[in-house]
C-alpha cells in the first residue's frame, strides 16, 4: 500500500513538473510565432528569433519542438495578432513589478493582470511608474535596488507570481524583491 501511496506522489509530481514545461514550451512556441511573422524564419538574419530560440534551449526546450515551432509559424496562415504589452505597478510589500506579456486580446489581459495586483495588496501604475527601477544588461532586467519581502508577506508574493506565470499570456515577469539566497 505504501508504494503505492509513492508512485501516487511521484507520478503527481511528475504531471506537475510536465505540465509547466509544456505551459513554458507553449509561451516560447508564441514568441517564435511572433518572431517569424516579423523577420522571418531564418535566425540568421532574423536576430529576434536567433534570441528566443537561445532562450528556449535554456530553458530545456528540446531542438524538435523549437524547429516544429519554426515551421508552423512559418506555413501557418495563422492571421492572430499578437502585441506585446508591459504592465507595471506594486506588488505585495511594495515590490515593483513589470509583466510582459503577449496577448490578441488586450481587453482580457489587462483584466486578469489587475486581477493579479489587487488580489494581493498591490496595483497596477501607468507606463514608467516602476521602469526606472530595471536597467537592461545582457537581455537581462538587474534593479537598481531591490526591497526585503517581510516574512508575512512571502506566502502573498510567491502566490501572486504563480498567477501570474499561470497566465497564457504573461512571458515574463521581473521585479525588484531581494532575493534570500
Amino acid at each position: 500500500m505504501s508504494g503505492h501511496s509513492k508512485w501516487s506522489t511521484i507520478k503527481r509530481s511528475k504531471g506537475i513538473a510536465d505540465a509547466a514545461k509544456g505551459k513554458i514550451f507553449t509561451k516560447f512556441g508564441k514568441e517564435i510565432m511572433v518572431a517569424v511573422k516579423l523577420g522571418g524564419d531564418n535566425p540568421e538574419t532574423n536576430t529576434k528569433l536567433r534570441s528566443i530560440i537561445t532562450k528556449a534551449k535554456a530553458a530545456g526546450m528540446p531542438n524538435d519542438n523549437i524547429t516544429r515551432s519554426v515551421k508552423n509559424a512559418a506555413t501557418s496562415g495563422d492571421k492572430t495578432n499578437y502585441e506585446t504589452i508591459i504592465y507595471e505597478g506594486y506588488g505585495p510589500a511594495g515590490v515593483a513589478v513589470m509583466v510582459r506579456t503577449l496577448t490578441d486580446n488586450k481587453n482580457r489581459t489587462a483584466s486578469n493582470i489587475r486581477h493579479a495586483f489587487e488580489k494581493f495588496g498591490g496595483g497596477l501604475g501607468v507606463s514608467g511608474s516602476v521602469s526606472y527601477i530595471f536597467i537592461e544588461v545582457d537581455g537581462e532586467y538587474l534593479a537598481d535596488f531591490y526591497v526585503p519581502v517581510p516574512e508575512d508577506k512571502e506566502q502573498a508574493f510567491g502566490k501572486f507570481l504563480d498567477m501570474l506565470d499561470d497566465d497564457d499570456d504573461v512571458q515574463e515577469v521581473i521585479h525588484n524583491a531581494e532575493d534570500d539566497d
